[in-house]
């Protein structure tokens, strides 16, 4: 009896190890499973400005933002995330910096992207700060890239958008050139409906102080984990409980939509902040 008793405890301690390591394994599964989803669910936010210099053939035109993608892949050569952009039906793509990412950088990828968004609406460029940080032959064969796929690259750049008589001004911001007085160089007296696309928010500020109209920005990553009643975490050059993370803020006649972009760098999971495209519909106000 006491032998069959010993190996009936042995049976038990291996079946309850072996529980412990189901249960274990399970909870893993679930984490990456979860994880998996909080970086690859793509979320459409749609806003609508209303602008009262907005001409009439310029109505109902619509801005789609992509920002801080960091070489992440969404589907097959990232056809879920083109898929997407084009079911927005945009007239004008933007991308607002951090394309790529200077820690795992494939400028392959990001080309092959750009090269598929081109095939929908023109596209427009500005560089982050990864950009920047990126070895300068990379760098080179990024803008070289960008150039031979038809994007527009607007650092430090005004071009005028026009539909039928309406037009407005569009103004790209170089990420070196947020707060040293080159977006009031770059803009004219003549008052006009202005759209500025500039990687950081946090130079709201500044881009108020120049009577702009709409800007688009990105960089903060929606604050990378975001909790209710909190928002966002922690963001570049924010610190904690950083002010500017995701959707609208005003300042002095100006709004800036900064989106919570689509990839990550340093922390390679997002929570309860789904990587996401903007799109911005242009009304006339009445």
């Amino acid at each position: 009896m006491k032998g069959k008793s010993k190996k009936q405890k042995s049976r038990n301690k291996k079946k309850q190890k072996n529980i412990k390591l189901a249960i274990t394994l399970s909870i893993v599964i679930v984490i990456i499973l979860f994880c998996n989803f909080q970086n690859k669910h793509l979320e459409t936010t749609h806003y609508t400005y209303a602008a009262e210099q907005l001409g009439a053939d310029l109505e109902g035109y619509r801005i789609v933002q992509i920002s801080d993608l960091h070489n992440a892949k969404f589907g097959k050569n990232n056809q879920k995330l083109v898929d997407r952009i084009r079911e927005c039906e945009p007239d004008m793509i933007v991308l607002t910096g951090d394309l790529v990412d200077s820690n795992h950088t494939n400028v392959d990828r990001a080309v092959q992207f750009v090269d598929e968004i081109v095939k929908i609406c023109p596209v427009y460029y500005v560089t982050g700060n990864h950009e920047y940080w990126l070895e300068k032959s990379e760098y080179d064969e990024l803008m070289d890239g960008l150039i031979g796929a038809g994007v527009v690259i607007l650092d430090d750049q005004v071009v005028e958008i026009s539909r039928g008589d309406a037009k407005f001004r569009l103004v790209g911001l170089d990420d070196k050139s947020l707060a040293d007085g080159t977006l009031e160089a770059l803009l004219s007296d003549e008052k006009e409906f202005t759209v500025v696309l500039a990687h950081e928010p946090q130079y709201l500020a500044r881009y108020a102080d120049t009577g702009v109209d709409l800007v688009l920005s990105g960089h903060a990553h929606g604050g990378q984990f975001r909790l209710p009643f909190v928002g966002g975490i922690v963001a570049p050059d924010q610190g904690f409980l950083p002010e500017y993370t995701s959707g609208e803020y005003y300042m002095d006649g100006t709004e800036m939509i900064v989106s919570r972009g689509l990839g990550n760098s340093v922390i390679p999971v997002r929570l309860f902040n789904f990587p996401e495209i903007v799109c911005v519909e242009l009304v006339g106000k009445h």
